[in-house]
Formats: C-alpha cells, structure tokens, sequence
C-alpha cells in the first residue's frame, strides 16, 4: 500500500482523495414499498454509520430511477425533502446502470472543487417483477426501444448472446458459468443485506429454468427493490470529525467507448464498424478500468478485491479479463483456480453480487462502493478480505455509461 500511497501522491494533502465517513443500505428483495422510503432508510443508515447529523450535509446527490415518476427523475431533491429541508444544495443523476457511480462522482466533484465539506449520495428504485422494459409509448428512434421491438432482444437475450460469444472465443462452458453463481450465492449468503441468502451447487444451477439458452435461471440476476448512501467529505471535514483514517475515494472513471466499439453492448447490439476502422487499444470496458488505474496511480496487482456487475454469470467472466486481473480469455481459469474465491488471490463480489442482491438499478453501483468500504474497515465480518486495503468496482449503464470506483486504505 505505501507505493500505493507514493503512486497517488502520498499523504493526507492528495488533492484527487475524498473520504467516506459513513456507508448505509435498505436490505434488497420485493418489498413493495416505494423507492423514497428504501433511499430515505439508507440515508439515514449512511449518517448514524458517519455520525454527521443531517444539518451537517451541504450537498444532496440523488442517483435518479425512472421507475417513480417525477420524483424518481429528481431524486436528490426528494430524498432531501423525505430527510427535511435544511437548505443542501442538490443534484440528480441519471446514468442507467452507471447512475450510482455518476452520482459519486459528482459528489466527488464537489468536494474537490469546494463547493460542500459534507455530501449524502443516494440512489434507491423499486423494480419491476421479470426483465426490465423500456418506459411506455413509440419511440422508434430510441435504440432501447428498438432492440425490444424489432429485435426482441430482452437483457437475457442479450446475456445469453453474450455467453455464446464467450463459448465459442474462449471455450468457456455451462459448468464454468455455474461456478461463478455458486461463488457469489455462498458469499451472499453471509450478508445480511442481500435478498438470496442461501448458497447453492453447481447441480441446482444447472438444473434450473432455460431462460435464455445457455443461460438458467440462476445465470442470471433478478429485478429487486433496495437502496445504498454514502457520506462522503473532504479530508479536511474528516479530520476534524475525528476520523483519522477514513476509507477514500481514490478515483471515479465515468469514460465513454471509443469509435469503433467492436465488442457489441446495450442497446446497440448490431453495429460492428472494424471492418472499416481499425479498433482501439482497449475495448469500451477495459477502457473505464484503465482510466479509474491511471487516475489512482495503481496497477490490478495493487487490489485486494473487486466489485464487478455480474448481471449474468458470464459477464462476470468477461470483468475479470476487462479488469486485467488475467489475460483475454483466461476468466474461467481464473475462477478454477479459486483466485476470485474469498482467501484467493484477488476476491470478487465478497458482497454476493448481484446473483445475490439482483438489481435496483440506482442503487447499485453505490452498493459496490458500501462492500469496498466495510471490506477496507476490515468490518465485513465472515466475507472478511483479510488485509484489504485496495478495491475497485465495475459497473455499466446503456449508452455508453461506464463506471470504475476506486476505494483505499
């Protein structure tokens, strides 16, 4: 970690560092209550956990949900208003998938730029039963809305195309992708927050539900309700609340693909310019990986552990080889070998991920954020990384929102 600490800059005066003084979350699962109520619950678990009263927070960003109405496309409003107005500034993000990590962000942003000492992140969201649909109404020029329509192509059609591609690149098989959910259901099962709490075999995945072929039903991730806050501040509010080694944020990349994106992503799943142009050093997500190391000034040996968006098992698969924890295709040895196991080389999604949470869009890239916190407190009880003073999270949103967050000791 000191050449960590060297690479970054050293010291409490790293100009790039926000502290998080304090973590919350609303457990995840179908509560049937609104998305306002699970934020306002994370909120307020993110400052008891920090110790700031609400008074005390200047600035407001909500990850916005466009499951809730209008209240859903201001969120920081809202959930300042659920918490009482105090006079915070605030801010609403909306990024799909990437949301949480584009609100941290921006929080971050603030800090830096001395525009608040004290900052409530926020995003929460009840979902729906199924696979997520695009809003109501005709928009043939929306390429979300196109891919449903013309395309059929729902996420676990898109996960199962997805799967097939690593199939046949890199001889990845069932049983491969079976393991990675018996990995992250035993991880969940640990966590008090998660909505699947009960480890499985590989048989049960296997002899579940086609959803998608190859893809079970326990490939892939559900919808659910929950929420995730955070506290953040400037270094300088930390110490003089006392916290004399806060967990930071290091780095926040929010990068966009390069033209040409040759590896096909939502919703824009049949474009393909290389045979024209010649394609990139790095594809899209190997890209918002990169620049979250670069601007951190570590390199993948440096982490202790990694939150990746496991939508479907094979997408985990895909992360590990983007995060350059291995060589391209290399992911499924990397997880035979139990090097993403907790104990092993580099653990991956000790939360459970979301195999065992599913997705409250929002939320999660938050959520991430809250394991790294607890994992680098050395708080996380039995999913304990022992030693962990350095993690990243991975996570993707429609149209081009990448996300990275990296977190030290």
């Amino acid at each position: 970690m000191d050449d960590v600490e060297l690479a970054a800059g050293g010291g409490d005066g790293m100009s790039s560092d926000v502290a998080v003084l304090g973590v919350g979350m609303h457990p995840w699962g179908k509560w049937g209550r609104g998305f306002v109520e699970y934020g306002t619950v994370a909120a307020r678990a993110a400052l008891a956990d920090a110790g700031v009263d609400w008074r005390d927070v200047t600035s407001v960003v909500g990850a916005d949900t466009v499951r809730g109405g209008y209240p859903g496309y201001v969120a920081g409003a809202t959930f300042a208003k659920a918490l009482g107005w105090q006079g915070a500034r605030v801010a609403s993000v909306y990024a799909a998938c990437a949301s949480g990590a584009q609100a941290i962000g921006t929080a971050r942003a603030q800090l830096l730029a001395g525009l608040a000492d004290v900052v409530l992140v926020v995003g929460a969201d009840a979902a729906p039963k199924g696979f997520f649909r695009p809003a109501g109404g005709d928009r043939p020029d929306d390429p979300d809305w196109l891919r449903f329509r013309v395309l059929g192509a729902t996420n676990p059609a898109y996960f199962a195309l997805y799967a097939r591609r690593r199939m046949a690149v890199h001889g990845d098989t069932l049983d491969d992708f079976a393991h990675v959910k018996v990995k992250n259901a035993a991880l969940g099962s640990l966590n008090p927050h998660a909505r699947y709490r009960k480890a499985v075999t590989p048989e049960e995945v296997a002899g579940s539900a086609v959803v998608a072929d190859p893809l079970r039903l326990l490939d892939i991730c559900a919808t659910s309700d929950g929420a995730a806050a955070l506290v953040l501040s400037t270094l300088e509010f930390a110490r003089r609340h006392s916290t004399a080694a806060p967990v930071r944020i290091r780095a926040v990349s929010t990068v966009t693909p390069t033209y040409p994106n040759t590896v096909l992503d939502l919703p824009d799943i049949a474009t393909d310019s290389a045979a024209a142009v010649r394609p990139t050093e790095r594809p899209f997500r190997a890209s918002v990986a990169h620049a979250a190391y670069e601007e951190a000034g570590i390199a993948p040996e440096d982490l202790s552990l990694a939150e990746v968006y496991d939508l479907s098992t094979a997408l985990e698969l895909q992360w590990y080889e983007d995060l350059g924890l291995c060589g391209e295709g290399e992911g499924a040895k990397l997880l035979q070998d139990g090097a993403t196991a907790l104990g092993g080389r580099i653990p991956v999604n000790t939360s459970g991920g979301l195999a065992s949470f599913g997705e409250a869009v929002p939320a999660q890239a938050i959520a991430q954020v809250c394991e790294l916190t607890w994992q680098l407190r050395g708080t996380a009880g039995a999913r304990q990384v022992e030693g962990a003073r350095v993690g990243i999270t991975a996570n993707q949103g429609l149209f081009g929102h990448g996300s990275s967050v990296v977190a030290v000791r």
